[in-house]
């Protein structure tokens, strides 16, 4: 086989590599299979396989590790803090916004997740959702990033088993943003029981749609429970500037 041949058959390992990673068999920051595995798999030869992971590694696809190996890379390109990161610390306004869409794409994706999660996703699925329960019966116990970590997690395992890359990617990238959102959202809605009861219910209401098969019904509760949150936040906030104004008028300023 000639150079040419060569570099074809070394494109087509990196296209079946990247079909594994597009279909979800291989995840981000997963280690990729042995040599011997992948060479039986892929139906190559070793050095076709060396070469197709090379132009992986090229295109920022996979990672390679002394002592760890390769892995599928971190496919957001995330580097440095975002701007919107910085807008969300400092104007309330951005997290209103990021709930907007978090509705919409979390809707999607538990939609899609009810039609498409394997036995295996919904093992991780129940998993997930049972270290919540795990949390919230700790109670105050648990550190308070630590609920927002397994909420986070929970709502993360929904929207792998969707199955649709560009989705899992797109929330995935907004994950620094979705955790400082949810962090938020156990704080100031978790230490209010009404509140609590009613995010207990709406997790609830989205696992049993997902794990039953349910698109419909999965879509309206995700839906509904970012609405939920983000109406519980705008309550709290106007909750916040009503006191504010009782102090300002208070001490004579309005």
């Amino acid at each position: 086989m000639g150079v040419a041949g060569k570099a074809k058959v070394a494109d087509q390992v990196a296209e079946r590599v990247e079909k594994l990673i597009v279909d979800g068999v291989l995840k981000v920051g997963q280690a990729l299979p042995s040599e011997r595995r992948l060479v039986d798999k892929l139906g190559c030869s070793r050095s076709a396989l060396r070469e197709g992971l090379r132009i992986l590694r090229g295109r920022g696809i996979i990672d390679t590790e002394q002592g760890r190996g390769s892995f599928v890379a971190d496919l957001t390109g995330r580097g440095g803090a975002s701007p919107l990161l910085h807008l969300f610390g400092t104007q309330p306004r951005t997290l209103f916004d990021l709930l907007e869409v978090r509705a919409l794409l979390e809707a999607e994706s538990a939609r899609l997740a009810a039609l498409r999660a394997t036995d295996v996703d919904r093992l991780l699925i129940r998993r997930r959702y049972e270290d919540m329960l795990a949390a919230h019966a700790a109670g105050d116990s648990l550190d308070p990033r630590e609920h927002a970590r397994r909420d986070h997690d929970f709502h993360r395992a929904i929207s792998e088993a969707s199955h649709n890359p560009v989705l899992v990617h797109t929330l995935q990238s907004l994950s620094d943003l979705m955790l400082s959102t949810v962090f938020a959202s156990v704080n100031n809605l978790y230490c209010r029981p009404a509140q609590k009861r009613q995010i207990d219910r709406q997790h609830a209401r989205l696992y049993q749609a997902v794990m039953e098969q349910l698109p419909e019904q999965a879509q309206r509760a995700a839906r509904e429970h970012v609405h939920g949150v983000r109406d519980s936040l705008h309550e709290l906030e106007q909750e916040q500037q009503r006191l504010v104004r009782a102090t300002m008028r208070r001490d004579g300023w309005g």
